[in-house]
């Protein structure tokens, strides 16, 4: 069973998720970033399986550059410390690799799912109305993924137990941004509970 969050005191609104329009965004969970995601491992894994016993479509984003012309801003804010294409820091982590179809796998280049991608294209033709942000990091990539769906019209579920950061006040800040702006917290349970009380 997963832990219940420490952060529920940062919710505002509260509303479940709806199986029939959700989509699950599993963001970055690759070995560039596996001790940061050891920590929610766990969690994660729970809520893709949860979300296949749903048929809620996943996608799993990984971050990856493949020649100086998608490096963008990237390379000068990370000191040219980018995730090369074809490195093993650019694979899935095996455990979540290993659950992801190649057809749910959207190659990105920013910190947004949605830019530079076919994304949004892809929900759309599953009638997706609704999307659940998990993985890493909390306040970069899953923030600004979480952030650009809300603005492009979905409604977004952010989770507080299967987000991870390497700074836990930056964690802590985009839950409280999240709730304050643009998303509903939920941990494992209440997704639980969104999607299978219906």
């Amino acid at each position: 069973m997963a832990s219940s969050s420490p952060s529920k005191k940062y919710v505002i609104r509260k509303r479940n998720p709806d199986p029939k329009t959700s989509a699950l965004l599993v963001i970055d969970m690759q070995n560039y970033f596996s001790s940061m995601a050891k920590p929610i491992m766990n969690n994660t894994l729970l809520i893709v399986d949860l979300c296949r016993r749903a048929s809620i479509p996943i996608f799993f984003t990984r971050h990856c550059h493949k020649s100086p012309t998608d490096y963008g801003m990237l390379d000068e804010w990370w000191n040219g410390d980018l995730i090369l294409d074809g490195s093993p820091d650019s694979e899935l982590i095996p455990e979540i690799g290993q659950l992801a179809a190649a057809d749910e796998v959207v190659e990105k280049n920013t910190y947004s799912a949605f830019m530079n991608t076919d994304l949004q294209e892809r929900l759309a033709e599953k009638g997706v109305k609704e999307v659940i942000v998990t993985g890493v990091t909390t306040n970069v990539c899953c923030e600004t993924t979480a952030r650009d769906a809300f603005v492009r019209g979905f409604r977004v579920f952010f989770s507080t137990d299967a987000t991870a950061s390497n700074d836990a006040e930056l964690h802590e800040a985009t839950l409280k941004n999240m709730a304050y702006g643009f998303a509903y917290l939920v941990d494992y349970e209440q997704i639980q509970k969104g999607l299978f009380s219906l």
